[in-house]
């Protein structure tokens, strides 16, 4: 038995006592052969950022084969909004390590991540998949680390109000069943996106308890381990649908929006990640603390969040999360254990390794975790985001960081230790944008860090941008104040992006 994968939920794993990033074409078919699988799934992110689905039935073994091997051909023209319909052809072909057993279909099924290519066989220069893979690249060429990554999903289930055990506004954080409404669902969607390869940390309620009527929504999040960034994108994107799959089961609403109801808490989608090489997180000094390896990490985060706002908070309900006063963060700052900020520095197990021995004064055995859980956590993005480029965009900013010689003083210069959000007046800090139409505008004027080694092809920076700015969105919460109604229609409009 692969050490690796003993325990692992992953149903394909482990029948092949494989780690999935050694998966062959044979592997897959003879999976497909021992376990009496009757079709295959393509799956791939189209421009929207949401999740795509081809079906196949598989006629025999030389079909299998063939389309493993070659891919099928897809319309670019309806999945990309930048590519003209007179040459929209485009290939889609499996990622092999990405294959996982699909939990929903009917008829035994096996789904697999694609990636894009056009006519020439070459990688599709706009493909979300193949931006992050660029990104990636360029950040392993220029500095020899890799990035791992992990998101925050964070979701609202929305369901008739439960008259016995009713819930109290704001004070849904880690509350447990029957107080906290759905568990079964989370933890049911939990299970499912384990089995099909997300690495999952853990899940709970969330702060988010809103009572409108005779409905009661309550806030969820489930939290993911660190994983290679492009892997961590297609965990992120497959783990979305998983929850609506489940959740539609129970006959419920789900939604990932950045706003339910203003006022209310929402739902963000907090990205943390770490520089690693050779298996050691680069972040850390020999005592376990900070070095100036993430010190400059976190100055290009710092450099670029606001133009990350165009692959992060794409919808005009977005800038209705990040507004003062709340824990969203509208300053661009940094700080240790402080979610007020922009960029968060969690806690990370420094010089407390004899916690478990005071809790436990029978356990004997040493400590046998060498990978220092050091991250630092990027908070302003939502679930409108594109996943694929909200990670790019990271990637490329945690690049830039190391690149820049001014990173470690722009860091020192926008450190801060106390309540952002309490202490407004005087702050003398960069801002965040403020509506769709502002993060168009600083993704223009930061294009070039974004194209820099030919990462985002600048016609599709353009388009972004302008897609972005047509929301006409400056000033929108003003121009709404006192009309509920409209508000409302806004914050319906966005309920299922994402």
């Amino acid at each position: 038995m692969n050490e690796e994968i003993a325990l692992s939920p992953n149903k394909v794993a482990a029948f092949l006592d494989k780690s999935p990033c050694e998966f062959t074409k044979k592997d897959i078919i003879n999976f497909i052969e021992k376990n009496g699988i009757r079709m295959m799934n393509f799956r791939y992110v189209g421009g929207d950022g949401k999740l795509k689905i081809l079906n196949f039935v598989i006629n025999d073994r030389k079909h299998l084969d063939e389309v493993l091997s070659v891919g099928e051909r897809v319309d670019g023209s309806s999945l990309f909004s930048y590519i003209e319909p007179c040459s929209s052809d485009l290939y889609v072909v499996p990622r092999y390590r990405t294959a996982f057993l699909n939990p929903f279909s009917q008829v035994p099924a096996l789904d697999l991540m694609c990636s894009y290519y056009d006519k020439h066989g070459v990688a599709l220069d706009i493909a979300p998949e193949n931006i992050l893979k660029k990104a990636h690249a360029s950040l392993k060429e220029k500095t020899g680390m890799e990035l791992e990554a992990l998101g925050e999903l964070e979701f609202y289930l929305s369901s008739e109000l439960d008259k016995i055990y009713t819930i109290t506004p704001q004070k849904g954080y880690h509350e447990s069943h029957p107080f906290s409404k759905w568990e079964l669902v989370r933890i049911e969607a939990m299970k499912v996106i384990s089995e099909i390869g997300g690495r999952i940390k853990y899940g709970h309620s969330e702060v988010g308890n809103i009572v409108s009527g005779d409905w009661e929504y309550v806030q969820h999040e489930i939290e993911f381990l660190p994983v290679n960034v492009e892997d961590a994108a297609d965990q992120l994107v497959t783990a979305k649908w998983a929850i609506r799959e489940v959740a539609y089961k129970y006959g419920l609403e789900v939604s990932f929006a950045p706003k339910i109801i203003v006022g209310h808490a929402g739902s963000g989608f907090h990205i943390h990640s770490r520089l690693v090489r050779d298996g050691i997180n680069m972040m850390v000094d020999e005592n376990g603390g900070l070095n100036e390896t993430a010190r400059k990490m976190i100055g290009g985060l710092l450099e670029l969040a606001p133009s990350i706002t165009a692959f992060g908070n794409i919808v005009p309900t977005s800038y209705l999360r990040l507004v003062p006063h709340q824990e969203a963060p509208t300053n661009v700052c940094w700080g240790d254990s402080n979610r007020s900020v922009l960029v968060r520095v969690p806690l990370g197990w420094k010089g407390v390794s004899n916690m478990v021995y005071d809790a436990n004064p029978q356990e004997k055995e040493p400590n046998s975790n060498k990978m220092s859980k050091q991250t630092v956590e990027l908070r302003s993005a939502d679930g409108s985001a594109n996943v694929y480029l909200l990670l790019a965009g990271i990637t490329i900013a945690a690049r830039h960081g190391l690149e820049n010689p001014e990173s470690l003083k722009l860091a020192e210069k926008l450190y801060v230790s106390f309540d952002v959000g309490k202490n407004q007046h005087g702050l003398n800090l960069p801002q965040l944008p403020a509506s769709c139409f502002d993060a168009g505008e600083r993704l223009l004027q930061d294009r070039g860090f974004y194209e820099k080694y030919q990462i985002f092809p600048p016609a599709m920076i353009d388009r972004m941008a302008a897609t972005l700015k047509a929301y006409n969105d400056r000033d929108l919460s003003e121009r709404m104040f006192g009309d509920g109604d409209a508000l409302m229609r806004l914050v319906k409009q966005y309920l299922h992006c994402g």
